[in-house]
Order: structure tokens, then sequence, then C-alpha cells
């Protein structure tokens, strides 16, 4: 069988035709292309975005209210007619100033097995989520009355030359030797939490904090469960002294005031018992029931504060 050739090559061969070239370019080659469009195109996203979205920014208190006076009641141990003397004394001295009241049950708020004065702390932080514009949170124990209404806590305390004039600066802060003390460059304006001490220690019964981000850092700080679980012997006072003295945060915005200041005890014959016309009589040692009680005391004090401010500063039944 016989097959036919195959036909001849043309002498002449048509033109040359290049590519197109897109085909020239290499696969890697337009992968790198690609990528760097959508680097541009989402840098100027980013860029555009970050200019329409403000920077975050520290909310300032607008101070309303400019103070609120926090205290915890513990119900299951006082009487009742006691608690409302304690919260018609708050109410008072809060009207005369336009301040406001926080009068909470201890508890109601869950220590998660800690000893339940932890609820004092969980407390202070729960203030400063209810009223995130005032200026100061100011802690008073339930075992103290304020003596002298017609003075401002701004006038007494956080007024920063009124503040620069009463810091200790270079104290121990637990007496008489401990190495870590107050900052002695510390400024009226800088200090964010205001307290004073008495011979054992810090004295949580009445402390003023400026309220804003710092302040819930150191609440937070406070009561970390780290610090509630540990044995500490009084709790969260001595959790206290530990934190501020080996925090530098906390620390480098200490004020430390002289005792009387804020918390003049009564039933003591030293330089910082109470005397007529201080600020704030904390019953010191009183037990809630006997002879020697928070309610017996008291009644003594508001003799003394009807006798100056008349009847109205007690509280009728």
């Amino acid at each position: 069988m016989q097959f036919a050739y195959p036909p001849r090559k043309r002498s002449h061969p048509p033109p040359f035709r290049p590519r197109s070239a897109l085909p020239l370019l290499r696969r890697s080659r337009l992968r790198t292309l690609i990528l760097l469009i959508a680097t541009i195109v989402g840098g100027l996203w980013y860029l555009s975005s970050s200019r329409s979205k403000p920077s975050y920014q520290e909310h300032v208190p607008s101070g309303s209210p400019p103070v609120v006076v926090l205290t915890v009641v513990d119900s299951t141990k006082y009487t009742s007619e006691y608690i409302q003397t304690i919260t018609y004394n708050r109410e008072q001295y809060a009207l005369r100033h336009d301040y406001e009241t926080m009068v909470v049950k201890l508890f109601d708020y869950d220590t998660k097995g800690a000893p339940q004065s932890w609820g004092n702390v969980i407390a202070l932080r729960h203030a400063m989520t209810l009223y995130p514009d005032a200026r100061f949170i100011w802690f008073l124990d339930q075992n103290s009355l304020i003596m002298n209404l017609d003075l401002s806590i701004e006038e007494q305390v956080t007024k920063p030359q009124k503040l620069d004039s009463l810091m200790l600066k270079d104290r121990p802060i637990v007496p008489p030797n401990s190495i870590i003390k107050t900052f002695s460059h510390l400024k009226g304006q800088d200090a964010r939490f205001i307290i004073s001490q008495d011979k054992a220690g810090l004295v949580m019964d009445s402390m003023v904090i400026r309220n804003g981000e710092w302040a819930k850092f150191f609440a937070e700080t406070w009561i970390n469960p780290l610090y509630r679980s540990y044995n500490f012997q009084k709790a969260e006072r001595h959790a206290l002294e530990h934190i501020v003295q080996w925090h530098p945060t906390i620390l480098t915005k200490l004020a430390l005031v002289p005792q009387r200041t804020l918390a003049s005890y009564t039933g003591t014959n030293d330089e910082d018992s109470y005397r007529d016309g201080d600020f704030v009589a904390v019953m010191a040692g009183c037990q809630p029931q006997g002879p020697n009680s928070c309610e017996e005391q008291s009644r003594r004090l508001i003799q003394q504060l009807i006798t100056k401010y008349g009847a109205g500063a007690e509280q009728k039944g």
C-alpha cells in the first residue's frame, strides 16, 4: 500500500506575529503584581478609616456629682436603727454640698469564699461603675460619723493646694520601720488616692479616690483573686498595704495625710484622738452589740451634732 507524501512546506512562511504581553508575564510576576495592588488598596483603606475614627481617649469625669459618699453596712450584725442613723448622717452631709450617697449592704457582694469584708472593696469598684462622672469617691466606714457637716471634702483635703500642705512625704507606709516610703516629689494635683495612717498602718475607714481609669485599675488590682485568696491577717487592709508598697504605679499616686484630716479615733487619748470640730469621728474598736457597741458610742456623737446643728442632725424614727 502506498501513502501520499506530506505537502511541501511553503518557501515563504507568513510573517511573525508576537504574542500578547500578558501571557509573557510569568505566573510569579503576575502574583507579585496582584499582591502589590492589594497592599496599596489596603493601605489606602486603612488610612481613610483611621482618619474617620477618633483615637482612644480616657474618660474624664465631668464632676456630676462632685463626690459620692460610699458606705457599706452589715445588716446581719447591726440594728436597723443604727444603720438608719449612719445613712441619715451621710444624706444630711451630701445634701449640703450637692453630693450623692451610696449606702449598700455588705452581703450583696460575692467575695468568692474570701472574708466578707472584701465586699467593701468590691463596692468601691461598683461605685465607679454607677457614677462614672463623679470626680471623687469617698469611702466612709459604717463605724464613722461626719461631725463637721459644713466642711466640704474639697475644702478639707482634695483641692491641690490644700493637699500640698497636708501631704506627709518620705513617710513609711507601715510605721515605724517600713523601707517603702511615700514619694517626696508628688504634687497634690497628681495624687489619685488619699488616705491616712495610724500607728499600725493605713486607715481604711475613711479614704478618697479620684475617679477615672487609674481608680478602676487600682480597685481591680486590690480585689484581684490572688490577693483575696491569700490569707492576709487583716484581709483587705493588709492586701492594700502590700500593693501600695510593691506596686510603684499605685505608690506614685498615693497621698498620705495626717490621721485627723480624715479619720479621728474616738475612745483614745493620743494626738490622733477625736476633738470637737474634727471632720470625721471613727469609732475604732466598737462592737456591733454590747456596752461598747457602735450604736451606744454613736449616741454621744449624735448629741454633739444636735447641739451644733439642731434637731435636724438626728434621724427621726
